[in-house]
Parts: C-alpha cells; sequence; structure tokens
C-alpha cells in the first residue's frame, strides 16, 4: 500500500491514477483544504485500482495515525500542503504551520509505524534567483518567499532524518512548471479563486470566466520580452513519481532530482501554441512585472534520466490540448 497525503489536488490526483496504473493500491490522506471529493471517484475510474480515502489534516496525529493502521504502508507520496506563492507573502505563519508541521507529524508518523521510504513533491522555487542556467540539482538553494523556504526546509529536515535514521531513503523532486491535464478531460487544474498559475488563467478567459490574460512583464531579456518556463505535462509529472517510488523501491538510495522538460517557453508562446491548438483567441494585456520574477528558469534534467530511467513525452501543445479538453468539459471545474 502506497500512502498519499494531498493526493486529491492537482498533480496528487494525476499521480495516483499513474500509480494505479502501475499496479499500486492506495491511501489517500486529504483534508480537502484546496480540493473536492468528487474527484476520489475520477481517480477510482480511470486508475481502475484499489483506493481508500481517509479525510484527515497531517497535523491531527490521530487521524492520521488511522489511515497508517489500515494497512501495511509500503512507501509515502507527500503531495499535502499550501502552495500559492503570493499567499505565503501575506499569511507566512500560516505556510509553515502547515507545510513544515504537517510533514513534522507525518514523519513521527512514519517512524512510529516503520516506514522508511518517501517522496516528497518540492518545487524549482527552492533555486531562488537563478545563477546560472539550466539549474542543476547542485546549485545554490535560495528561496526568495515563504512557500519555497517551506519546501527548502523541508528538504533539510529530509536530509537530517535520512542521516539519523538507519534504513530511512527518500526522493525530493523539484518540479517546474506543471500544465495540462488527464487526456480523458475527467482530471484537471481547478484553483479556488483567481488563478496563480499561468495555464489555468488562460483556459478560463477561454471559457469565459475571465475577460483577459494579464502578463506580468514584456521587457524581460527573452525571445519576445515575457518571462520563460520549463512548463511540464501533469501526466509526465506523475510518470516521475511512479519511477522516484520504484528507485526507493529497488535502488534502496535517497536522491534529489529535477522533473522539467529542459528547455523553456515563454508566456507568448504558451498562448500562441493554445490559440494554434484550440482556435480560441486569448485576449491579454501587459503588466509590470511581479516582485519575486525571473526572467528565465528551466531544469537541467540529465539526473532524472539517468538515475530514475525517465524524461518527459509530451509537449506544450499536448499540454494545451489536454488541459483544454478538461476545461471545456468541466467550465465550473469539479462539481462542488
Amino acid at each position: 500500500m502506497i500512502l498519499v497525503t494531498g493526493g486529491l489536488g492537482y498533480i496528487g490526483s494525476h499521480t495516483c491514477v499513474a500509480l494505479q496504473r502501475a499496479g499500486h493500491a492506495l491511501t489517500i490522506v486529504d483534508n480537502l483544504a484546496n480540493s473536492k471529493i468528487g474527484v476520489l471517484e475520477r481517480i477510482r475510474a480511470l486508475g481502475g485500482g484499489s483506493v481508500e480515502f481517509h479525510r484527515a489534516d497531517l497535523r491531527d496525529g490521530p487521524a492520521l495515525a488511522a489511515a497508517f493502521e489500515r494497512h501495511p504502508v509500503e512507501a509515502v507520496i507527500h503531495f499535502a500542503g499550501y502552495k500559492a506563492v503570493g499567499e505565503s507573502v501575506a499569511k507566512p505563519l500560516e505556510y509553515y504551520d502547515n507545510n513544515i508541521g504537517g510533514t513534522f507529524v507525518l514523519l513521527d508518523t512514519m517512524a512510529r509505524f516503520s516506514v522508511h521510504r518517501i517522496v516528497f513533491s518540492s518545487s524549482a522555487t527552492v533555486y531562488g534567483d537563478p545563477q546560472r542556467l539550466p539549474l542543476t540539482e547542485d546549485h545554490p538553494l535560495g528561496a526568495v518567499n515563504p512557500y519555497g523556504r517551506t519546501k527548502q526546509f523541508i528538504e533539510s529536515i529530509l536530509t537530517d532524518v535520512a542521516a539519523g535514521t538507519p534504513g530511512f531513503r527518500h526522493a525530493t523532486l523539484r518540479y517546474f512548471n506543471p500544465m495540462g491535464a488527464h487526456p480523458s478531460g475527467r482530471l484537471g487544474e481547478d484553483p479556488r479563486g483567481i488563478p496563480n498559475n499561468l495555464f489555468p488563467y488562460i483556459t478560463q478567459v477561454a471559457i469565459g470566466r475571465l475577460q483577459k490574460l494579464r502578463v506580468f512583464g514584456n521587457d524581460y531579456d527573452t525571445v519576445d520580452g515575457t518571462g520563460v518556463r520549463d512548463f511540464i505535462h501533469v501526466m509526465d509529472l506523475a510518470e516521475g513519481h511512479v519511477a522516484a517510488l520504484r528507485y526507493l523501491l529497488e535502488k534502496d538510495r535517497s536522491i534529489t532530482a529535477n522533473l522539467g522538460t529542459g528547455r523553456g517557453n515563454s508566456v507568448l508562446e504558451v498562448v500562441g501554441a493554445f490559440e494554434r491548438v484550440t482556435g480560441i483567441r486569448i485576449p491579454h494585456e501587459f503588466a509590470p512585472r511581479r516582485p519575486g520574477d525571473v526572467a528565465s528558469c528551466y531544469a537541467d534534467v540529465s539526473r532524472a534520466f539517468a538515475e530514475l530511467g525517465w524524461k518527459t513525452k509530451l509537449g506544450i501543445e499536448d499540454m494545451c490540448r489536454d488541459g483544454w479538453a478538461w476545461q471545456s468539459a468541466n467550465p465550473q471545474g469539479y462539481p462542488d
């Protein structure tokens, strides 16, 4: 049994489907703070495997222990956490309490139940302002906002636990920019309120929920003046977790790896790809740069390929096609 925290969220739900397809039985723990219960039946239908669900906050030790008590847990995949950069600046204590506090209780519960394998959902935000590109895993860390610092601190905690606990192994996966949806259109990104990420903003403009896309900055030293990011299809990202779990179980070693495509696309290139795939024009306006944004950010993914045997298979147009299939079939997101 694989226990997945935050398994009903955007990346978690797609990974749960990939895990089932790979033959794993799952227990999902989610407090529904940023997800909806209706996702569960869609995961079960698409994955076709065994899935149990426990509604619990990771900071609630007894509730979390109840999920571990049901079946022997082979490994944990840890997605649960608040994830909005801007909100983290406004509410830093909430982010430290939820993200780090929840991880403390999770690791303590894992120790109590002798579970020594964890795949952790980290982020490229731990690198801060890139000193060089592409970003390799040995690039200096320097998160510049509370959200990124929670990820960086948790990485350090996992390293320290591994150093002090014989047999403890972790796979720390630094995501770049997830995009797209399950090709069925049944799973996708459903942010609460105004989207923080580019692609759901585009699709909500396309569906008519938002009037126009705001592009923050058009004077960067990039191909067209807009920011460049490493966009990765969420299904490729999900398969990266399956590969990392296999690595932990078979190789019995810890690893930290970037998950991205190894190349960057600008905001306007993504908009252009979406318009080509869908035939829908996306009106947009330029706004000033946001504090903390960088011109370009993309990954060196050679370690993930060499160690995990993983690389991306899907491109920007696949992300646009699948993401639009989700949004057009679910114009208001998941039902309440």
